[in-house]
């Protein structure tokens, strides 16, 4: 059995979290046009939309190497604008066991919460990866501020 682990961070973010949610749930194929060089392909696999037992997929560029993610979505929360994200395949899977990330935003602030369980021991914490993470949510900003 590996160690699991939970990491959260929570950014600032102008123009508000609900659109940062709104964009997440209902437009996230507009995703790698705006963040060219890190999302390189969204795909929904079943379900038509991000919504409760949708699997989907992220072709992404993680500190300069191309990666791959296939998730399925395991509870969307309007209320909290939160969207639970579980990791069924890709290139998260070879390190860890399990890998969810949870996306919610509330007013001025958007939150990242990753749970997983590693492999090894050895495995490293995926900080890189929320550093990713953290970068995606202020390129969305950026191009939400603009509009």
């Amino acid at each position: 059995m590996g160690v699991k682990g939970k990491l959260i961070c929570s950014v600032e973010v102008k123009c508000g979290g609900h659109l940062i949610h709104d964009l997440f749930h209902t437009n996230t194929h507009h995703i790698p046009n705006i963040c060219r060089g890190k999302i390189n392909h969204f795909e929904i696999h079943e379900g038509g939309s991000v919504k409760v037992g949708s699997v989907v997929s992220w072709k992404y560029n993680d500190d300069g190497k191309d990666k791959i993610a296939k998730q399925v979505i395991d509870a969307v929360d309007p209320q909290k604008k939160s969207i639970t994200w579980k990791v069924i395949g890709g290139d998260l899977l070879e390190l860890y066991n399990s890998f969810t990330i949870i996306t919610s935003c509330d007013k001025q602030w958007t939150t990242w919460t990753f749970v997983y369980e590693k492999k090894t021991e050895e495995t490293p914490e995926p900080l890189v990866l929320l550093g990713f993470a953290l970068d995606l949510t202020k390129d969305i900003e950026g191009h939400l501020l603009k509009k």
